[in-house]
């Protein structure tokens, strides 16, 4: 069972969201044991701090260990000075209230992290796609879960471009996994196409990760957030990972969609700092793409970024930014291409079609970042200079067909139609 609080009008009090984690969290679920508390990174918006804080008061002088790992996905480890900064823990409170905790990142990049848990058979795979893909896939997680008596899921739920929502059991899946199983479900969610899947809570994507969760023998419970800004917590849910992350869902929907009459032939998402690359500053796209009018551009306005990836760059100079029927056509090209890289791929570069062995994409995607013109050549994507940009000039000119977004990529935008 799951229970908690929320609204899409109004924010919690810190008083509220104490007794939503006392009232739903017994301290029978963790008093004596090793407990691990699994969060998000740098790239999701939430009152972090408030809520580390709240769990080490409540559940901290209960437990024989409290420690906490950053699930990064695929994402660039954190030193534990940002892991601190991220969860506003000063130097003298680690050293104090902090003294015995360990703070870890997901270390997805290193082969010893992983453990394998168990295979999904061809037959069920092709049953959780839909009949889109047919393969025998291993399910490997973060071995160091092993180690404890309890997970808590601490993370906040929003429209998302793979699973539909974000949250629950994506904290392990991929948050603290890795290998084949990542990569086939992030294609999966990339055959679907981003606006098949973003913002549906029941996906095929959600399906296969529900399913690798049957091989998890630690007990589990879910603390889902939906937040309004870093500082505004607006719902709190807590419980089973899936009918905590399934409430969240239903608030995030009143509160992360925006519903537009009619598209707009320039779109301006100006893609705030904590995506620091393409491989995150890409949710600008898929939250926007929807309301860009046929043959429309849209603009991802990210001056600060500077590279593609820090950690993926090197197959993305190689293959570019794509349409899905693109690698759909040709596919042994690509053998070679971890699949998670082609999904990044085509839902950066949105819906489009092959005809005759040309790529027609729906709209152009436009960056307008430190990122040279050379490269953007090179992986397909169009260039605009920063420095001549004025983000101003787009502004309020909705009755035009322009549309101005502040810190894009968490807000999906849809069309009523």
């Amino acid at each position: 069972m799951a229970s908690g609080k929320g609204s899409p009008n109004a924010a919690l009090s810190k008083e509220e969201i104490r007794e939503i984690i006392t009232r739903t969290t017994p301290s029978s679920l963790y008093s004596g044991k090793r407990v691990l508390v699994l969060t998000p990174d740098t790239t999701r918006t939430c009152p972090l701090p408030l809520l580390i804080s709240t769990l080490q008061e409540i559940v901290g002088g209960q437990t024989d260990t409290l420690d906490f790992m950053v699930a990064l996905g695929t994402h660039t480890p954190l030193s534990e000075e940002r892991i601190l900064a991220l969860y506003g823990i000063s130097e003298a409170e680690r050293s104090s209230r902090y003294k015995n905790t360990r703070f870890l990142n997901h270390r997805w990049d290193l082969p010893d992290t992983l453990k394998r848990v168990g295979w999904i058979e061809a037959n069920e795979i092709e049953e959780l796609s839909e009949g889109r893909l047919s393969e025998r896939v291993p399910v490997d997680i973060n071995r160091a879960i092993f180690e404890y008596d309890f997970i808590l899921i601490l993370g906040p739920v929003f429209p998302h471009e793979v699973v539909g929502y974000s949250g629950g059991a994506k904290y392990l899946f991929p948050g603290i996994s890795g290998g084949e199983f990542l990569h086939s479900f992030h294609w999966l969610g990339a055959v679907v196409t981003c606006p098949g899947t973003i913002g549906i809570k029941h996906t095929p994507v959600r399906e296969m990760i529900n399913r690798a969760m049957q091989f998890i023998n630690v007990p589990i419970h879910c603390l889902a957030m939906v937040v309004k800004s870093r500082q505004e917590l607006y719902g709190l849910y807590s419980g089973d990972y899936r009918e905590a992350w399934s409430k969240a869902a239903d608030l995030s929907e009143q509160v992360h969609v925006i519903w537009k009459d009619a598209p707009y032939h320039t779109v301006f998402g100006v893609c705030p700092p904590m995506y620091d690359e393409i491989w995150t500053g890409g949710k600008v796209m898929y939250k926007l793409e929807q309301v860009v009018a046929d043959n429309g551009r849209l603009i991802i306005y990210a001056p600060h970024i500077t590279e593609v990836s820090r950690t993926w760059g090197k197959y993305m100079e190689q293959i570019g930014y794509h349409v899905r029927d693109y690698f759909l056509e040709t596919p042994e090209r690509f053998t070679n291409i971890p699949r998670g890289v082609l999904a990044h791929s085509t839902h950066v570069r949105g819906i489009g079609t092959m005809e005759h062995g040309r790529e027609k994409p729906r709209i152009d995607v436009i960056l307008a970042s430190a990122i040279s013109p050379e490269m953007c050549r090179k992986i397909s994507l169009g260039y605009l200079d920063p420095a001549t940009v004025n983000p101003d000039d787009y502004r309020n000119r909705e009755d035009e067909g322009v549309l101005f977004v502040e810190k894009a990529g968490e807000i999906l935008h849809r069309l009523k139609t």
